[in-house]
């Protein structure tokens, strides 16, 4: 049996983006002489899942913490643009934090859209700390089912 596999740059390069992406997303450590970690909170983005189907293409992009008017999707010149933040916690009286590992502040993140997307029919809903932003495909685009007749 011999087994062919199609090589991608493009997927090896996403993997490696999203390799680096997990280390420098996430919040640094110091080690000073008694192993402490610093408790300063890294820059973030927000991590997202990118779906198609025959109709459309899904964005999924975990918001947890954010509110809906702290988050603004666009569309210009081929890309899709989701940008917000995600406030810090308010320090209260009698409250000392012992560790911040989550992200906060600004965030921006863009995706260049596939030609065959319908770029003003694009759009979004939020719910549950997930933002979803629909992409609909031109009706070219979608597949078409033939039946084959047998003479």
């Amino acid at each position: 049996m011999n087994l062919i596999t199609h090589w991608d740059p493009f997927k090896e390069m996403e993997g490696l983006q999203h390799r680096l992406s997990g280390y420098f997303g996430r919040p640094l450590m110091r080690r000073g002489h008694d192993e402490e970690e610093s408790i300063t909170a890294a820059e973030w983005a927000p991590l997202v899942d990118i779906i198609e189907d025959d109709r459309e293409y899904l964005v999924k992009a975990e918001l947890p913490e954010v509110k809906k008017g702290d988050v603004k999707v666009s569309v210009e010149n081929g890309m899709l643009t989701i940008r917000g933040e995600r406030q810090f916690e308010k320090e209260e009286k009698g409250k000392k934090y012992h560790r911040v590992e989550r992200g906060y502040g600004s965030f921006v993140r863009s995706f260049a859209l596939p030609d065959i997307a319908e770029a003003d029919k694009v759009s979004a809903d939020f719910r549950d700390g997930v933002l979803r932003v629909h992409l609909p495909k031109t009706d070219k685009a979608k597949t078409k089912h033939i039946e084959v007749k047998v003479a």
